[in-house]
């Protein structure tokens, strides 16, 4: 086999990547925009200041259509040996690759944009605990699934629901605080049980090598797709 076929079935390999993990992410946005709507309304009602984030179901569909089209064109640019496609493939990863490596500076550089928006949520959270839990179905669904799976209860702890609007209706804590099988008042309360905060901490401190880890190996496949697609851009027309 020689030099030019073997980078040409890399250039098949990086691109399908990038063509699969495209169908993931389109995958992804379809499901979230057919089974969130009740999400997405409540986002819009009690959070207005947030709704860029109703769109996120057509940002996943943006980006994993962007990602088929630029795998599709990587791929015709190899099998095709177009100095034309493998040249627009490369110039857009470079653009992509410069953009994340801006963002990354931008985190780096602006860490206490973070704790503004740490603030906001923890007002936002505790907020609709107190006035809207077991009020509005839908928060209440949402609490609900985050209190279980991450095995929590509100959003500090179980304080959060002392002069809530569903304590002062059921004159009880929700399930999710107490111990099984026992009625939720609070001499049943769970006092090891965390707040959600603090869960969701340690989820993103548990887990955070692996998002570091997934953000590597995706420079690294953009930087070698880059290599790739510029070494059969210089050699298409000069090979035997």
């Amino acid at each position: 086999m020689g030099c030019f076929s073997f980078l040409k079935i890399m250039m098949f390999v990086f691109n399908g990547v990038i063509f699969l993990g495209g169908l993931a992410l389109l995958g992804v946005g379809i499901w979230v925009k057919i089974d969130s709507s009740s999400f997405v309304k409540v986002l819009g009602t009690v959070t207005p200041q947030l709704m860029q984030l109703v769109h996120a179901g057509y940002l996943c569909m943006g980006v994993g259509a962007f990602l088929i089209l630029m795998g599709f064109t990587g791929c015709c640019g190899a099998i095709k040996e177009s100095k034309c496609l493998l040249l627009l493939f490369f110039a857009v990863t470079l653009i992509l690759f410069a953009v994340e490596l801006a963002g990354a500076a931008v985190v780096l550089a602006f860490c206490s944009v973070a704790d503004i928006f740490v603030d906001y949520l923890k007002n936002w959270a505790t907020n609709s605990l107190k006035v809207d839990y077991g009020r509005q179905e839908d928060i209440t669904a949402i609490w609900d699934a985050t209190m279980k799976e991450l095995n929590c209860c509100g959003f500090n702890n179980y304080g959060d629901f002392n002069t809530s609007y569903f304590y002062q209706t059921y004159g009880k804590y929700p399930s999710f605080c107490c111990l099984a099988s026992r009625e939720c008042q609070e001499f049943a309360v769970d006092h090891s049980k965390q707040g959600c905060l603090h869960e969701f901490e340690v989820f993103l401190s548990n887990n955070g090598k692996i998002v570091a880890g997934v953000a590597l190996a995706i420079g690294v496949l953009e930087l070698a797709a880059m290599t790739v697609s510029l070494i059969l851009y210089c050699q298409i027309g000069t090979h035997g």
